[in-house]
């Protein structure tokens, strides 16, 4: 498989901090001084055995286009996707009740990367996708995750709703995110082992998976637009789990 590249300080910084196996690193002439530079980080790749090469700039845009590589970027091994079970692993490990998310075929990068990063930052066990039809893990979604996807685990699965049923099986109560729902997202005791279901940005959750939820929730909407971009939705669930979690 080939290496991936990480792009960028945090997700550079958070790579190394996480212990991915780097062949080497990129830093733009001239970057590595003064003040704010990449001095530390090339310092911390060093003393992880990490061959540093400095490049023009046109080299990173060249690696990195579109996106800000803010003068770094890091060849690395691909990303490792967990499974199932690491997951539940986690929630022990934390002693906490089971706090995942299902997410039905995201297919921007962007939003992926920053689900991840509201993950990250709401304290998630998870995040479960699917293999086809949806976004996977890229040098796009590490940056925009601001280095959340090495801290959180993904799990890549055939098939979404027979993972649904899995969840079921092992007591976890599957919450769809749905602009038409009949409940309120503040209505329901996020204290119990939950997994949050985020639909695609166009057509929102299956109908099959969403028959399979045991709550559809949704949002007020006061305003003219009449959804919400898939990653603010998200962001608003998880921190409404977070915040039922420490009444």
């Amino acid at each position: 498989m080939e290496n991936e590249w990480v792009i960028g300080r945090r997700a550079v910084r958070e790579a190394l901090k996480a212990g991915r196996s780097m062949g080497k690193l990129l830093v733009a002439e001239g970057a590595g001084k003064g003040k704010g530079g990449l001095g530390p980080l090339m310092e911390e790749a060093r003393q992880q055995g990490v061959a540093i090469q400095q490049v023009p700039r046109q080299t990173l845009d060249r690696v990195a286009p579109g996106l800000n590589h803010q003068g770094v970027a890091a060849q690395a091994k691909p990303w490792r996707y967990a499974d199932l079970e690491e997951l539940f692993q986690r929630a022990e490990e934390r002693d906490e009740a089971p706090f995942f998310l299902l997410l039905d075929g995201i297919e921007d990068p962007h939003n992926l990367g920053s689900i991840l990063r509201t993950a990250d930052a709401s304290g998630a066990h998870g995040v479960v996708i699917p293999k086809r039809r949806a976004a996977g893990l890229t040098s796009t979604v590490a940056k925009t995750s601001a280095g959340a996807v090495e801290h959180v685990p993904v799990v890549r699965v055939t098939n979404l709703n027979r993972t649904a049923d899995e969840l079921k099986r092992r007591g976890v109560w599957l919450i769809a995110g749905d602009a038409d729902a009949p409940s309120r997202y503040d209505e329901i005791d996020y204290s119990l082992p939950v997994a949050l279901v985020i639909g695609n940005e166009g057509k929102g959750v299956s109908r099959r998976l969403k028959e399979k939820c045991d709550f559809t929730v949704g949002l007020p909407m006061k305003g003219l637009i009449s959804s919400l971009n898939a990653s603010v939705a998200a962001a608003l669930l998880m921190y409404e789990v977070l915040r039922g979690r420490e009444k």
